[in-house]
């Protein structure tokens, strides 16, 4: 049997690759959805005494996180980790780095 040429094997090849790329699309979408989720059953364990439910402010000194820039995850690590004096503790040693993953996917869904 002759092998198929080779404009047919590169139009085999992306059936093939196509539809897996499709599925892991939406994988990867459905994952985001659920990290934020997540992200909401630990920012209501440990964000919202200070920053509100579903990050409305109760009205404190607290920032309000649905303002937050949804581009700057590094800022976000940093005030999570290190705190904001006078106000925001440190969360360094209480939170893990999927935590605060899972917090950022919460923060930049916008609660």
């Amino acid at each position: 049997m002759r092998p198929a040429p080779r404009a047919q094997r590169g139009r085999t090849a992306r059936r093939r690759v196509v539809p897996a790329l499709v599925v892991w699309a939406a994988l990867c979408a459905g994952a985001r959805g659920d990290d934020a989720d997540l992200g909401r059953d630990l920012y209501d364990e440990v964000c919202a005494t200070c920053h509100g439910r579903d990050m409305v402010n109760p009205g404190g000194v607290t920032f309000d996180l649905r303002k937050f820039p949804k581009d700057d995850f590094e800022r976000f690590q940093n005030a999570v980790l290190n705190g904001k004096p006078p106000a925001m503790p440190a969360w360094r040693d209480k939170v893990s780095d999927d935590d605060i993953k899972l917090l950022w996917a919460y923060v930049r869904s916008g609660g």
